[in-house]
């Protein structure tokens, strides 16, 4: 079964549907998948057979002859981003759907012959990009240390950001307080489930906070140990006693690439899950207000229609706000010509007072985009103005 699954839809010549695969490839050879084994490319009437619970992601390439309508608007009411294409002169409203109108799109350049572009934007909403790939391993020192570094460094050599407390936590920081940060910018966590484990408070307080924050846990049962039945629904791995080489790991060089393989796979699962949930607050939200989610489009810009008729772009994210997000919205705003003011939209549980305070600042002082809470913005959007 595929991991990742992205959508073509609308009317693409026979070069482009030769060139994108091939540059979608190389971008994410580095992270040992291939296209056609985790990565999944369907086209057409084949979105209708995707993988629901899987990352997904929808291209529409425009066209005066308009085709695919129909599995446009499908994907569109489940809030799957779908990315419209233009080409360098194409004139948008003649090319793209109605549906899609509102979507943020993607104007082709004319030197982007291998469609670079839109390869990154497509594995940016599907988290595919080497900065969005976050893992936290939480482990009990005593029971499991050869095998949380093991898992560190293979993770690691694939192109995922591992958070481990041994090699992630500089001298003089807080030690408490950058896990949970860290924490709350994972997708995944991978729990070494060792008969100690939760006679720790630490890392029981690891556990039950991934979970309050909607990250996806892995657990990883060690031999002749009675999982804690609390864990029970966890995607689960378990270790024969010779697939650990000592007490403590490393594990087995075969069963240590199968948790690769589940990592990424649950991770996948954990990101369309997340983005639904972000997404699903901010609609509560906007319709308690009378406002309404016309579309999703590239970046996973949301365009918001408030019930004055304005609309506001609004780009969520799961883990932690930025200033270097912030920057980044605010240019992805800019280059589709957004009228109004973008916001960033985050999930604020679990994210520190400080931190908090740090994004008030940004948000007073910043007037390019603003940083919303997902439960405030039916607060906020009322009173919602461009500066001048």
């Amino acid at each position: 079964m595929s991991v990742y699954e992205i959508g073509i839809l609308g009317s693409l010549s026979q070069t482009d549907r030769e060139v994108l695969p091939a540059t979608l490839a190389g971008l994410i050879q580095e992270f040992g998948l291939a296209i056609g084994g985790e990565v999944r490319i369907r086209i057409a009437d084949e979105v209708r057979e995707r993988n629901r619970h899987a990352a997904f992601v929808a291209a529409y390439f425009g066209a005066t002859k308009q085709v695919d309508v129909d599995l446009a608007r499908e994907l569109v009411r489940a809030s799957a981003p779908v990315i419209p294409v233009i080409g360098v002169a194409d004139d948008f409203a003649t090319c793209v759907p109605d549906v899609l109108s509102h979507a943020n799109a993607l104007r082709r350049r004319a030197g982007d012959t291998r469609l670079t572009e839109l390869a990154t934007a497509l594995l940016e909403c599907i988290g595919l990009l080497r900065r969005q790939r976050r893992v936290f391993v939480s482990y009990r020192r005593v029971d499991s240390r050869a095998a949380a570094l093991q898992l560190h460094d293979l993770m690691s050599a694939r192109g995922f950001d591992v958070f481990l407390d041994t090699h992630d936590i500089r001298p003089g920081e807080a030690f408490q307080e950058v896990l949970w940060h860290r924490l709350c910018d994972s997708d995944v966590m991978v729990m070494l489930d060792t008969p100690t484990y939760f006679e720790n408070k630490w890392t029981r307080q690891e556990l039950g906070r991934a979970r309050a924050k909607e990250i996806h846990v892995l657990r990883v049962v060690w031999p002749d140990h009675t999982p804690n039945r609390a864990m029970d629904l966890a995607e689960t791995i378990y270790l024969d006693v010779n697939e650990l080489v000592g007490p403590d790991g490393p594990i087995a060089d075969a069963k240590a690439e199968q948790i690769v393989l589940a990592v990424e796979s649950l991770r996948s699962r954990s990101i369309a899950s997340r983005y639904m949930s972000i997404t699903g607050k901010l609609r509560a939200e906007i319709e308690r207000v009378g406002g309404e989610i016309v579309g999703i489009g590239a970046h996973r810009a949301i365009s918001i229609r408030l019930d004055d008729g304005r609309t506001v772009w609004a780009y969520p994210v799961v883990g932690i706000p930025t200033a270097e997000l912030l920057n980044d919205v605010a240019d992805k705003a800019r280059a589709a010509n957004h009228d109004e003011t973008p916001m960033l939209v985050y999930d604020h549980v679990g994210i520190g007072k400080q931190w908090r305070a740090h994004l008030e600042w940004l948000d007073e002082n910043i007037a390019s985009v603003r940083a919303v809470s997902a439960a405030d913005a039916g607060w906020k959007l009322p009173a919602w103005e461009t500066p001048a």
